[in-house]
């Protein structure tokens, strides 16, 4: 059964040389994977600057959701500093129309 996971990846320092570099490759890789994503974008400060990176992702359980990003061309490039997996339960807002109890 497909469950959602949130993931929040910091950006490591020097970071957005790499991501600049990189973005093709990630891009494709996201394309590719399109399905597998509820959601995903970059994360910014208040001054704009990308710090990482928020997805919600469709995965049978933590392991698969980790292995997911580890998948991502940014990975392997050093993007981001710490990953952290969460299960996530969307409750309420406009993108479930509504509530969800």
């Amino acid at each position: 059964m497909m469950t959602a996971f949130a993931i929040v990846a910091h950006d490591a320092p020097g970071a957005e040389a790499i991501r600049t570099a990189r973005l093709g490759d990630h891009l494709a890789h996201v394309e590719a994977t399109l399905l597998d994503y509820h959601i995903a974008g970059p994360l910014r400060d208040a001054t704009g600057a990308t710090i990482g990176s928020l997805l919600i992702v469709k995965a049978s359980d933590a392991a698969a959701a980790r292995a997911m990003i580890e998948r991502d061309p940014y990975f392997a490039a050093g993007v981001w500093s710490s990953i952290a997996v969460h299960a996530f339960t969307a409750a309420a807002g406009d993108w479930i129309g509504g509530k969800g109890w």
